[in-house]
């Protein structure tokens, strides 16, 4: 069986496996990819995922958009006096409230041993024998330059993330932080960095090269489907097709939506607040509101942008749009580190790397049994449930454009460069927004208490060429949202077209406008508390899932370097090279099946 990834969307890189390659190394079935799909060459689709998803998300949509009148009619009421009054009619944040807040209770603790679990196998599968397997197979050809490649990383790991929380969580954890320091001192400033680069360091990254490895491991050396389902190949067989194998594409797809649901609605608010600050500071015809309302408009706006580089394409749309995104982050950066507190900057940099080392153990197992205030079910949990729930986006992506890498290469670079750029953007934005607090009479808290998505507008408030860094930093927000909602419709477009990886472009219009209104009825229906409790909620069965995936990873790995270094291995080639064989005939070396 052979898979070709080129579609018309493509670069033109051929990436047909070499003949060795398929018939030593890929899976023994006679299923091709998109066996299962229907529909025209326009609109092929997966009928159980496709079928499935549509159906659960309307359901999602509708329920969010009429609870309030669903809880009136069956006379759910708020119960909890800290919320409302015991006759108020339940509303969806209420709801939200509650699934969340039950998570965090009981599950908590899965959240934190799971993400410390993703980096210790994520490092043995880079670090030990299995770090030299190519993805693709011997003698397979990168399809990105390295540039573009990082840039791509970028843009769909945690762009509008990092606009967004760079200066809001530093300041917040500043005046409330989680431990006994005192709030707002010099203390409190380095406890504040420390856990920031926690949030946004390793861990997150860990599970996206988790995902990664494995989807592109068993994509292209395997010829299975670029689905989630491929991942169980090892313990499932064949099974993969059936019932089972249909339930985690869904589930996929449904955490995938509500990810990138979280970081679409992020950034529509961020856009919001620039748009605000920037009207209000420099144009007299009047200010832009700040609203839900405001917010959805934008996101349809903004959502038939990203509807025009999905028609663009891969190439053509999300690198070029990907590269803008690292040129003017670097701009952005370069202009925070010059106009802003640069000596302060550079040296608070490498002092916060030391306070995230030395406090890497205790905040990466802690999980506030003993204090139970509610700080880490507001951080903490939120974002390892949202990198989770991000995961198969990202992790698919970075599968689908890490072609030719070894697996080594694959994990190194998505675990080291972004979390290296990671800290430095949050030392220079959330660092200078500290230093404002402590050695100028501005003050950064009282911006993020009100308006946690207006913080970075006035921190550059604070600094000379204003209106240029806020014109610059909206771009940036938006051609986040344009690249983050393209990436988004590749990979649900994969998932629900059968694995393949090229999904039809009218397919990846359908729910590139389809994630734009799931972000659009959670900010109505309860703003950023149903964009976190999202997260939460859907990153709590694949945390399961990607437990699961550690094992199967392992064995497919296991099983290719068996292969690799075996005699007959090398025996086989030597004979082929010689011409005494020919592609078709053996004997073939094999490993025992259980080892599959």
């Amino acid at each position: 069986m052979t898979t070709n990834t080129d579609g018309e969307d493509g670069d033109g890189t051929d990436r047909e496996p070499s003949e060795i390659q398929a018939e030593l190394f890929y899976a023994d079935t006679d299923r091709e990819v998109g066996d299962d799909v229907v529909g025209g060459d326009r609109f092929a689709v997966h009928p159980e995922v496709f079928g499935v998803s549509v159906v659960l998300i309307a359901a999602v949509i509708l329920g969010t958009l009429f609870f309030d009148s669903i809880a009136s009619m069956v006379g759910w009421t708020v119960v909890d006096e800290g919320l409302g009054l015991a006759d108020d009619p339940a509303t969806a944040e209420y709801a939200f409230g509650l699934v969340s807040g039950f998570i965090n209770v009981n599950f908590g603790w899965l959240y934190i041993g799971a993400a410390n679990v993703f980096i210790a196998v994520v490092l043995f599968f880079a670090l030990g024998r299995f770090g030299a397997i190519r993805i693709g197979g011997v003698g397979a050809e990168t399809e990105f330059s390295t540039f573009s490649w990082m840039a791509m990383l970028f843009s769909a790991g945690m762009g509008i993330g990092l606009m967004f929380w760079s200066v809001g969580e530093p300041v917040s954890h500043f005046t409330a932080p989680p431990t006994g320091v005192e709030p707002e001192t010099a203390a409190a400033a380095e406890t504040a960095m420390a856990f920031t680069f926690f949030h946004w360091g390793v861990h997150p990254w860990a599970i996206y090269a988790l995902v990664a490895t494995g989807l592109a491991f068993f994509t292209f050396n395997r010829g299975l489907p670029l689905t989630f389902r491929s991942l169980f190949w090892p313990l499932l067989g064949d099974r993969i097709y059936g019932p089972l194998g249909h339930a985690i594409d869904t589930l996929a797809v449904f955490a995938t939506l509500f990810g990138l649901a979280t970081s679409l609605g992020l950034g529509a608010g961020q856009i919001n607040a620039g748009l605000a600050f920037l009207s209000g500071e420099h144009v007299a015809a009047g200010t832009v509101p700040v609203g839900a309302r405001v917010q959805v408009v934008l996101i349809a706006i903004i959502t038939l942008i990203a509807a025009v580089s999905v028609g663009a394409g891969l190439d053509k749309g999300v690198r070029r749009l990907s590269e803008v995104n690292v040129y003017l982050m670097l701009a952005l950066l370069a202009s925070i580190l010059v106009l802003g507190p640069t000596l302060f900057i550079l040296g608070s940099s490498v002092e916060n790397v030391g306070a995230y080392i030395g406090a890497f153990p205790e905040m990466a197992f802690w999980t506030e049994s003993y204090t139970d205030e509610g700080w880490q079910a507001d951080w903490t949990l939120f974002y390892w449930g949202w990198w989770i729930a991000w995961s198969p986006f990202v992790g698919m992506f970075i599968a689908r454009v890490s072609y030719g890498r070894t697996v080594r290469q694959l994990i190194l670079g998505v675990l080291v460069l972004p979390t290296m750029f990671s800290f430095f953007w949050m030392s220079a934005f959330g660092g200078s927004a500290l230093w404002v607090e402590l050695e100028t009479d501005e003050s950064m808290t009282a911006a993020v208490a009100e308006n946690v998505a207006t913080a970075t507008f006035e921190l550059f408030a604070a600094f000379p060429l204003t209106a240029l860094t806020s014109v610059v930093g909206v771009i940036l927000v938006v051609t986040f949202f344009v690249t983050s909602s393209d990436s988004g419709s590749l990979v649900i477009g994969s998932l629900t077209a059968g694995g393949t990886p090229d999904a039809p472009r009218n397919l990846r219009l359908f729910w590139a406008i389809i994630e734009g209104a799931i972000a659009a009825v959670l900010l109505l229906g309860g703003g950023l508390a149903a964009l976190q409790a999202a997260a939460i909620a859907t990153g709590l069965p694949f945390s399961i899932v990607l437990l699961f995936t550690c094992y199967t990873v392992y064995l497919g790995l296991h099983r290719e370097y068996r292969i690799l270094g075996s005699t007959e291995f090398r025996t086989h080639l030597e004979e082929r090279a010689e011409g005494s064989l020919e592609f078709g005939s053996g004997p073939y070396p094999t490993v025992a099946d259980d080892d599959d």
